[in-house]
């Protein structure tokens, strides 16, 4: 074997340990990831800070509050109001489901020659009346499963104080480590390794930092649009909006889809479906125009079908901590196809011309004759 197939052996035989030992070690990396998926996310902002003259430490600090705010402020803030959100769908879902039966089980069978039978609303009347009560609690029934386990309950407060020390070390020696595994690289690639791992911070970046304000920016427009139309589910519909409008225009549909549903359940009148379509006309327009040039940029190189086929494959294969890593590795193999696409398009064997065919003795013979007529 030469000293390169060994060399690609080697990288396939890492690949393949590396891979092993994130499975057997799934249980436990999780506040490890999350933990250097924030650092990661605040070193530039670090950086910055540095830039004012501020210690490693100190703006280690700052950022490290920040960040500890902002993760305990949304979940205390949005969550009982997204429980009460769902209480009072779960208390309205029998008059909702008069409502389908009223107005759209008879368009349907009007229109589309549905047969009624088909759809049976009063057994699903009777089954939702049955269990809605469970349907509101979902704190109280988290909070309630976790405590039922001694194990579940401190492995839980395990990775709740890990997280926190995890991030705020990462984030100080951030720069420390990227240089020690530069370092590691074998110097005759260190070149090509240092500029794709460049290629991949970089589009791994925008997404994360640059999709997730977008993804906030537009919640909080649904949500406030919504709220300000007098819409009950504002926050719940809002939320969900947001988070999937990482897929162009799907926020936009969804939004539309359930906001109007909801209300002409709670209104009854179809004039509001215009109000509607403004909200998330408004909402739509500021992603094209301003959010999405400003945070994520023109093109961030992660399509999005890309992006649910990695976060589901990566939950397939190891669970939570599949999802966490699902976007880095899809940033690194997108850079990787690109590398390759360069190399391959560069090379002989996609411009791999023929050569000239060889001329005839008869042709030869012309073209000497037409040289000797020019010249005379």
């Amino acid at each position: 074997m030469t000293a390169s197939s060994n060399k690609q052996w080697s990288i396939l035989a890492g690949i393949t340990v590396l891979g092993v030992l994130v499975y057997l070690l799934a249980p436990v990396l999780t506040p490890f990831l999350i933990g250097a998926l924030f650092a990661y996310l605040g070193d530039p902002l670090v950086d910055r800070l540095e830039t004012y003259k501020l210690s490693r430490t100190n703006a280690v600090i700052v950022v490290f509050v920040m960040i500890f705010l902002v993760v305990t402020a949304i979940p205390l803030i949005l969550l009982p109001l997204v429980e009460q959100q769902l209480s009072a769908l779960a208390g309205n879902l029998p008059k909702y489901i008069d409502w389908v039966q009223l107005k759209v089980v008879p368009f349907l069978s009007n229109t589309l020659n549905v047969n009624e039978k088909f759809l049976n609303m009063d057994a699903i009347k009777q089954s939702v009346m049955a269990n809605w009560r469970d349907v509101g609690g979902v704190v109280s029934q988290v909070m309630g499963a976790v405590s039922k386990s001694s194990f579940a309950l401190m492995a839980w407060l395990a990775n709740l104080v890990l997280i926190p020390v995890v991030t705020f070390y990462l984030l100080r020696d951030w720069d420390d480590v990227v240089e020690k595994v530069h370092g590691l690289i074998p110097r005759g690639n260190a070149s090509t390794i240092a500029k794709l791992a460049k290629e991949s911070d970089s589009v791994l970046g925008a997404f994360l930092r640059g999709q997730m304000i977008v993804m906030f920016a537009l919640g909080s427009i649904y949500t406030l649009g919504l709220w300000m139309l007098g819409l009950d589910l504002a926050l719940l519909i809002g939320m969900i909006a947001g988070v999937v409008s990482f897929v162009p225009y799907l926020g936009f549909i969804v939004g539309v889809l359930l906001a109007g549903i909801a209300t002409m359940m709670q209104f009854g009148d179809p004039f509001f479906l215009v109000y509607v379509l403004l909200i998330f006309g408004v909402g739509q327009a500021l992603e094209g125009m301003l959010l999405t040039p400003l945070f994520v940029g023109e093109k961030i190189g992660l399509h999005p079908v890309a992006v649910i086929f990695a976060v589901m494959a990566g939950g397939q294969l190891f669970g939570f901590v599949g999802v966490l890593i699902a976007l880095p590795v899809a940033a690194v193999i997108v850079v990787l196809l690109r590398h390759m696409h360069e190399v391959y398009t560069s090379s002989s064997l996609y411009d791999d011309a023929p050569p000239d065919p060889p001329q005839s003795q008869a042709s030869q013979a012309d073209l000497s004759d037409a040289d000797h007529s020019s010249e005379q």
